[in-house]
């Protein structure tokens, strides 16, 4: 079988460069800088477009002949989408557009129970959820806010206009990365015990189905895929020129640097730091990590780092090989203060280190999950390294605003770093 944690890693290994002095620094504009951030936003959308077009293929191969073979080519093409949709999270937070459109494709954490059906260990019911266990795969009927809606046929149309927050729950999340990710391999119930999702390939036959209604599971299955792609087209037309995303930053190109840098300090700090790493391993909660049907988690984590160091450099390898460089950030920055910058790229730089120790331990044999359990002392402190080094580059990140005379930016924050006692509460 494939091994999916080492190609994942490998991956994230691949997009990670060594930095070089600035090339552009002598001639660098604010114009040139948010142009050449708008075509690297560009390229890495193209790329998470067309790894999402190469996983829609192999679920059709899989859809159309089910076998552990077909299943696990599927897998290795949904982990290899990951990589550049990953490294795109860093234009999130100061891009409206990005922040309204990303909730379509990487929503988390999802209440499965929606979707298909679950262990019994989920539990039936949820006072946070009355569609907790809606199971639409095995019902052409549902209730939503106590009116009936017709699911008979499974379409693009009802995953994204009916179902995605119905009732109007951010946890019921019916399309995106994580919708095909418990589909392809089902509910992780190892706890923080070794392993990930154990779905059969026979969920999906037609003679011999396991688990009832495989014809609708293949059809929930085939629209997810088919809707990530189209939300993908969205958002790679928002970033050509005169798209909504790419005028945001280069029409105004003092917002166009703020958002640059609100991205990078709000996913470092509230988002990544926060909510995706330090609550669960404070919480010592399996369920608390991103990619938690597949055990990937450790790559989508080590590649939203290196988003936000290329959201810095200008620099980015394409999925195709293709080194891409430009005017940066950090060369407005180092024309300011040379020994800021250095010191922002030592941080950025060292933050991905330390999730590349981490994707490395993964790699090894230890999951993400596993690391936060309680009682690792040796996993937890590899995820807290991580962690540290978010919470570091910050304020490198926040006096690199203060340097470029932005004004005053509100980043991101999480009682998880703020203020850890209501976790508990």
């Amino acid at each position: 079988m494939m091994n999916f944690r080492k190609r994942a890693v490998l991956a994230g290994f691949a997009a990670s460069t060594a930095l070089a002095a600035p090339a552009f620094a002598a001639d660098v504009t604010p114009e040139a800088v948010v142009k050449h951030y708008a075509d690297v936003a560009l390229a890495k959308y193209q790329d998470s477009l067309t790894t999402a077009e190469a996983l829609d293929a192999a679920i059709d191969a899989f859809l159309e002949n089910p076998s552990e073979e077909t299943q696990n080519a599927a897998k290795e093409a949904w982990i290899a989408a990951r990589v550049p949709y990953q490294q795109t999270e860093v234009y999130r937070f100061g891009n409206p557009t990005v922040d309204d459109w990303e909730g379509k494709v990487n929503a988390w954490p999802l209440d499965e129970g929606l979707i298909d059906y679950v262990d019994a260990s989920y539990g039936m019911e949820s006072d946070e959820n009355s569609l907790y266990t809606a199971n639409v795969i095995a019902n052409s009927e549902i209730m939503i806010n106590g009116e009936s809606v017709d699911t008979t046929e499974i379409t693009p149309v009802l995953l994204s206009d009916t179902l995605q927050e119905a009732g109007d729950i951010e946890a019921n999340v019916a399309t995106g990365y994580h919708a095909i990710e418990f589909l392809l391999w089902g509910q992780d119930l190892n706890g923080t015990d070794a392993g990930a999702g154990e779905r059969s390939y026979t969920d999906y036959l037609s003679d011999g189905c396991t688990n009832g209604n495989c014809d609708r599971r293949a059809a929930y299955l085939s629209a997810a895929s088919e809707l990530l792609i189209s939300d993908l087209q969205d958002i790679v037309s928002a970033w050509e020129e005169g798209g909504e995303a790419y005028t945001y930053v280069t029409e105004d190109p003092t917002r166009g640097i703020a958002a640059i840098l609100t991205g990078m300090g709000s996913l470092s700090y509230g988002e990544l730091a926060g909510e995706r790493m330090k609550l669960g391993l404070l919480l010592h909660d399996p369920e608390e990590e991103h990619d938690c049907f597949s055990d990937n988690t450790h790559a989508s984590h080590l590649n939203d780092a290196i988003g936000i160091l290329q959201a810095y450099t200008g620099e980015y390898t394409r999925v195709d090989g293709t080194e891409v460089s430009g005017p940066s950030v950090s060369d407005l920055v180092a024309e300011k203060d040379p020994a800021l910058d250095e010191e922002i790229k030592a941080k950025l730089v060292a933050t991905v280190e330390a999730m590349e120790a981490m994707a490395a331990r993964a790699e090894a044999g230890e999951a993400y999950d596993q690391m936060i359990g309680e009682g690792n002392d040796e996993g937890n402190a590899t995820v807290q390294a991580a962690i540290d080094g978010l919470i570091e580059q910050t304020p490198s990140i926040e006096r690199a605003i203060a340097a470029l005379e932005l004004g005053q930016i509100e980043l991101e924050g999480s009682d998880s770093l703020d203020n850890p006692d209501a976790v508990f509460q």
